[in-house]
Protein backbone atom coordinates (compact mmCIF):
# COMPACT_ATOMS: atom_id res chain seq x y z
CA UNK A 1 0.00 0.00 0.00
CA UNK A 2 1.12 3.03 -0.65
CA UNK A 3 0.45 4.95 2.94
CA UNK A 4 -0.68 3.66 6.04
CA UNK A 5 -4.87 3.44 7.72
CA UNK A 6 -5.48 2.23 10.64
CA UNK A 7 -8.57 0.05 11.17
CA UNK A 8 -8.96 -1.81 7.39
CA UNK A 9 -9.68 -5.79 7.98
CA UNK A 10 -6.97 -7.84 7.42
CA UNK A 11 -6.46 -9.35 3.85
CA UNK A 12 -5.28 -12.59 2.91
CA UNK A 13 -2.00 -12.77 0.83
CA UNK A 14 -1.31 -14.82 -1.88
CA UNK A 15 -1.70 -17.71 -2.77
CA UNK A 16 -5.01 -17.57 -1.38
CA UNK A 17 -7.66 -20.21 -0.35
CA UNK A 18 -9.97 -17.51 0.49
CA UNK A 19 -10.17 -13.75 -0.80
CA UNK A 20 -9.59 -15.07 -4.12
CA UNK A 21 -10.18 -12.50 -6.98
CA UNK A 22 -11.28 -14.12 -10.55
CA UNK A 23 -10.84 -11.41 -13.05
CA UNK A 24 -12.61 -12.22 -16.62
CA UNK A 25 -10.96 -11.72 -19.74
CA UNK A 26 -13.38 -11.10 -22.35
CA UNK A 27 -11.12 -10.27 -25.16
CA UNK A 28 -8.17 -7.57 -24.18
CA UNK A 29 -5.34 -7.22 -26.53
CA UNK A 30 -1.73 -7.77 -26.05
CA UNK A 31 -1.05 -4.00 -24.53
CA UNK A 32 -4.46 -4.14 -22.29
CA UNK A 33 -3.75 -7.08 -20.61
CA UNK A 34 0.13 -5.92 -20.05
CA UNK A 35 -1.41 -2.38 -18.48
CA UNK A 36 -4.17 -4.38 -16.55
CA UNK A 37 -1.41 -7.00 -14.87
CA UNK A 38 0.82 -3.62 -14.29
CA UNK A 39 -2.51 -2.00 -12.39
CA UNK A 40 -3.99 -4.70 -11.12
CA UNK A 41 -1.99 -7.96 -10.91
CA UNK A 42 -1.54 -8.02 -7.16
CA UNK A 43 -4.77 -8.16 -6.56
CA UNK A 44 -5.80 -10.92 -9.07
CA UNK A 45 -5.68 -14.59 -8.39
CA UNK A 46 -6.90 -16.20 -11.43
CA UNK A 47 -8.08 -15.05 -14.73
CA UNK A 48 -10.64 -16.78 -17.08
CA UNK A 49 -11.19 -16.07 -20.37
CA UNK A 50 -14.44 -16.07 -20.92
CA UNK A 51 -16.63 -18.90 -22.06
CA UNK A 52 -15.01 -19.19 -25.88
CA UNK A 53 -12.89 -16.03 -26.13
CA UNK A 54 -9.37 -18.57 -26.29
CA UNK A 55 -10.54 -19.73 -29.85
CA UNK A 56 -10.84 -16.58 -31.65
CA UNK A 57 -8.36 -14.35 -29.13
CA UNK A 58 -5.31 -13.52 -31.84
CA UNK A 59 -1.66 -13.74 -30.08
CA UNK A 60 -3.45 -16.42 -27.52
CA UNK A 61 0.15 -17.86 -26.57
CA UNK A 62 1.52 -14.43 -26.36
CA UNK A 63 -0.84 -13.41 -23.59
CA UNK A 64 -0.76 -16.39 -21.41
CA UNK A 65 2.75 -15.96 -21.30
CA UNK A 66 2.03 -12.16 -20.33
CA UNK A 67 -0.48 -13.63 -17.56
CA UNK A 68 2.24 -16.40 -16.77
CA UNK A 69 5.10 -13.36 -16.27
CA UNK A 70 3.12 -11.68 -13.81
CA UNK A 71 2.34 -15.00 -12.06
CA UNK A 72 -1.15 -14.82 -12.72
CA UNK A 73 -2.87 -18.46 -13.49
CA UNK A 74 -4.97 -18.56 -16.54
CA UNK A 75 -8.11 -20.63 -17.61
CA UNK A 76 -10.35 -21.49 -20.63
CA UNK A 77 -14.15 -20.50 -19.78
CA UNK A 78 -16.57 -23.43 -18.87
CA UNK A 79 -18.48 -22.93 -22.33
CA UNK A 80 -15.35 -23.81 -24.29
CA UNK A 81 -15.00 -27.44 -22.40
CA UNK A 82 -19.02 -27.96 -22.83
CA UNK A 83 -18.12 -27.22 -26.72
CA UNK A 84 -16.07 -30.22 -26.76
CA UNK A 85 -17.85 -32.42 -24.28
CA UNK A 86 -20.89 -31.87 -26.65
CA UNK A 87 -18.87 -32.86 -29.87
CA UNK A 88 -17.40 -35.75 -27.97
CA UNK A 89 -13.98 -34.50 -27.71
CA UNK A 90 -13.23 -34.64 -24.10
CA UNK A 91 -9.40 -36.78 -24.71
CA UNK A 92 -8.97 -33.06 -27.32
CA UNK A 93 -10.09 -31.24 -24.38
CA UNK A 94 -7.45 -32.61 -22.02
CA UNK A 95 -4.88 -32.39 -24.84
CA UNK A 96 -5.44 -28.99 -25.32
CA UNK A 97 -4.78 -27.82 -21.71
CA UNK A 98 -1.62 -29.66 -22.19
CA UNK A 99 -0.84 -27.85 -25.49
CA UNK A 100 -0.89 -24.47 -23.63
CA UNK A 101 0.61 -25.67 -20.26
CA UNK A 102 -2.55 -24.86 -17.99
CA UNK A 103 -2.90 -25.52 -14.56
CA UNK A 104 -6.44 -24.99 -13.93
CA UNK A 105 -9.79 -25.94 -15.91
CA UNK A 106 -13.22 -25.44 -15.45
CA UNK A 107 -15.80 -27.90 -15.59
CA UNK A 108 -19.47 -27.03 -16.22
CA UNK A 109 -23.14 -27.51 -17.36
CA UNK A 110 -24.68 -24.19 -17.99
CA UNK A 111 -25.13 -24.00 -21.33
CA UNK A 112 -25.91 -28.30 -22.02
CA UNK A 113 -27.33 -30.81 -20.04
CA UNK A 114 -24.47 -32.96 -18.79
CA UNK A 115 -25.86 -35.99 -16.38
CA UNK A 116 -24.58 -35.08 -13.06
CA UNK A 117 -22.81 -38.31 -12.09
CA UNK A 118 -21.11 -38.10 -15.56
CA UNK A 119 -20.27 -34.09 -15.15
CA UNK A 120 -18.56 -35.76 -11.81
CA UNK A 121 -16.74 -37.97 -13.94
CA UNK A 122 -14.98 -35.47 -15.78
CA UNK A 123 -13.93 -33.54 -12.65
CA UNK A 124 -12.19 -36.56 -11.12
CA UNK A 125 -10.67 -37.17 -14.66
CA UNK A 126 -9.30 -33.72 -14.65
CA UNK A 127 -8.27 -33.48 -11.36
CA UNK A 128 -5.50 -36.11 -12.07
CA UNK A 129 -4.50 -33.11 -14.42
CA UNK A 130 -5.02 -29.96 -13.86
CA UNK A 131 -7.12 -28.06 -10.38
CA UNK A 132 -10.58 -27.91 -11.50
CA UNK A 133 -12.96 -25.76 -11.05
CA UNK A 134 -16.55 -26.66 -11.30
CA UNK A 135 -19.55 -24.28 -11.88
CA UNK A 136 -22.42 -25.10 -10.69
CA UNK A 137 -25.93 -23.13 -12.24
CA UNK A 138 -27.55 -22.78 -15.55
CA UNK A 139 -27.34 -19.92 -17.79
CA UNK A 140 -31.17 -20.01 -18.83
CA UNK A 141 -32.54 -17.51 -16.32
CA UNK A 142 -35.94 -19.86 -16.48
CA UNK A 143 -34.27 -23.01 -14.80
CA UNK A 144 -34.64 -21.98 -11.13
CA UNK A 145 -32.67 -24.60 -9.04
CA UNK A 146 -34.11 -25.02 -5.33
CA UNK A 147 -31.18 -24.32 -2.61
CA UNK A 148 -30.97 -28.53 -1.56
CA UNK A 149 -29.54 -29.34 -5.21
CA UNK A 150 -27.40 -26.80 -5.24
CA UNK A 151 -25.82 -27.77 -2.22
CA UNK A 152 -26.08 -31.60 -3.42
CA UNK A 153 -24.27 -30.71 -6.68
CA UNK A 154 -21.37 -28.87 -4.84
CA UNK A 155 -20.88 -31.40 -2.29
CA UNK A 156 -21.08 -34.03 -5.17
CA UNK A 157 -18.35 -31.89 -7.54
CA UNK A 158 -16.08 -31.32 -3.85
CA UNK A 159 -16.16 -34.60 -3.28
CA UNK A 160 -15.07 -35.59 -7.08
CA UNK A 161 -12.32 -33.09 -6.59
CA UNK A 162 -13.04 -30.08 -7.48
CA UNK A 163 -10.71 -28.03 -5.62
CA UNK A 164 -13.65 -25.07 -5.77
CA UNK A 165 -17.69 -24.71 -6.84
CA UNK A 166 -18.37 -21.61 -8.39
CA UNK A 167 -21.65 -19.70 -8.55
CA UNK A 168 -23.25 -19.24 -11.84
CA UNK A 169 -24.04 -15.69 -12.39
CA UNK A 170 -22.44 -15.36 -16.18
CA UNK A 171 -20.82 -12.21 -17.13
CA UNK A 172 -23.78 -9.82 -16.77
CA UNK A 173 -24.87 -11.23 -13.58
CA UNK A 174 -28.68 -12.12 -14.10
CA UNK A 175 -28.80 -15.47 -13.82
CA UNK A 176 -27.94 -18.58 -11.64
CA UNK A 177 -27.28 -16.65 -7.99
CA UNK A 178 -29.42 -13.50 -9.05
CA UNK A 179 -32.27 -12.68 -10.24
CA UNK A 180 -32.94 -11.06 -14.22
CA UNK A 181 -32.73 -7.49 -12.22
CA UNK A 182 -29.29 -8.43 -10.80
CA UNK A 183 -30.56 -8.91 -7.47
CA UNK A 184 -28.93 -11.18 -5.19
CA UNK A 185 -30.99 -14.57 -4.44
CA UNK A 186 -29.96 -13.83 -1.00
CA UNK A 187 -32.55 -16.97 0.66
CA UNK A 188 -30.46 -19.27 -1.45
CA UNK A 189 -27.21 -18.32 -0.71
CA UNK A 190 -27.67 -18.32 3.13
CA UNK A 191 -29.62 -21.84 2.48
CA UNK A 192 -26.41 -23.01 0.64
CA UNK A 193 -23.86 -21.34 3.49
CA UNK A 194 -25.50 -23.77 5.93
CA UNK A 195 -23.69 -27.12 3.71
CA UNK A 196 -20.59 -25.60 2.13
CA UNK A 197 -17.95 -23.31 3.61
CA UNK A 198 -17.67 -20.27 1.86
CA UNK A 199 -13.94 -20.43 1.72
CA UNK A 200 -14.72 -23.31 -0.89
CA UNK A 201 -17.01 -20.80 -2.98
CA UNK A 202 -16.26 -18.67 -6.10
CA UNK A 203 -19.36 -16.23 -6.07
CA UNK A 204 -19.67 -14.82 -9.50
CA UNK A 205 -20.41 -11.01 -8.91
CA UNK A 206 -19.56 -8.84 -11.98
CA UNK A 207 -22.06 -6.18 -10.66
CA UNK A 208 -20.80 -3.40 -7.87
CA UNK A 209 -23.98 -3.82 -5.98
CA UNK A 210 -23.62 -7.84 -5.85
CA UNK A 211 -19.40 -7.39 -4.53
CA UNK A 212 -20.80 -5.34 -1.66
CA UNK A 213 -23.68 -7.98 -0.91
CA UNK A 214 -21.03 -10.69 -0.34
CA UNK A 215 -18.29 -8.89 1.01
CA UNK A 216 -21.02 -7.12 3.84
CA UNK A 217 -22.22 -11.06 4.42
CA UNK A 218 -19.31 -12.58 4.32
CA UNK A 219 -16.47 -10.10 5.01
CA UNK A 220 -13.14 -8.92 3.44
CA UNK A 221 -12.01 -12.34 2.09
CA UNK A 222 -14.91 -13.77 0.35
CA UNK A 223 -14.02 -15.25 -3.05
CA UNK A 224 -15.51 -13.35 -6.32
CA UNK A 225 -15.40 -13.66 -9.64
CA UNK A 226 -16.07 -13.03 -13.06
CA UNK A 227 -15.04 -9.17 -12.37
CA UNK A 228 -14.00 -6.74 -15.27
CA UNK A 229 -10.39 -6.17 -15.41
CA UNK A 230 -11.23 -2.48 -14.63
CA UNK A 231 -13.45 -3.52 -11.55
CA UNK A 232 -10.21 -5.04 -9.67
CA UNK A 233 -8.73 -2.04 -8.30
CA UNK A 234 -12.15 -0.45 -6.96
CA UNK A 235 -13.26 -3.97 -5.59
CA UNK A 236 -10.17 -3.98 -3.26
CA UNK A 237 -11.02 -0.57 -2.24
CA UNK A 238 -14.59 -2.02 -1.34
CA UNK A 239 -13.10 -5.24 0.49
CA UNK A 240 -11.10 -2.96 2.53
CA UNK A 241 -13.47 -0.13 3.53
CA UNK A 242 -12.54 2.74 1.74
CA UNK A 243 -15.73 3.13 -0.70
CA UNK A 244 -18.91 4.05 0.18
CA UNK A 245 -20.60 1.11 0.14
CA UNK A 246 -18.77 -0.44 2.81
CA UNK A 247 -17.09 2.96 4.51
CA UNK A 248 -18.59 1.88 8.35
CA UNK A 249 -18.25 -2.32 8.40
CA UNK A 250 -15.02 -2.00 9.32
CA UNK A 251 -14.42 1.00 11.60
CA UNK A 252 -14.47 0.88 15.37
CA UNK A 253 -17.78 1.80 15.98
CA UNK A 254 -17.03 3.70 19.18
CA UNK A 255 -14.25 5.94 17.92
CA UNK A 256 -16.66 7.09 14.91
CA UNK A 257 -19.28 7.71 17.34
CA UNK A 258 -16.71 10.58 19.04
CA UNK A 259 -17.48 12.53 15.09
CA UNK A 260 -20.91 13.03 16.13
Amino acid sequence: MNYELSQLPERTSKPRESGFTMAMDKGLSLRETENFVEVAGEYVDIVKLGWATSFVTPNLDKKLSIYEAAGIPVYFGGTLFEAFIVRDMFEDYRRLLDKYQLKYAEVSDGSIEINHDRKCEFIRALSDQVTVLSEVGSKDAEKIIPPYKWISLMQAELDAGAWKVIGEAREGGNVGLFRSTGEVRSGLVDEILTKIPFEKIIWEAPQKGQQVFFIKLLGANVNLGNIAPNEIIPLETIRLGLRGDTFSDFLDKEQTNLLK
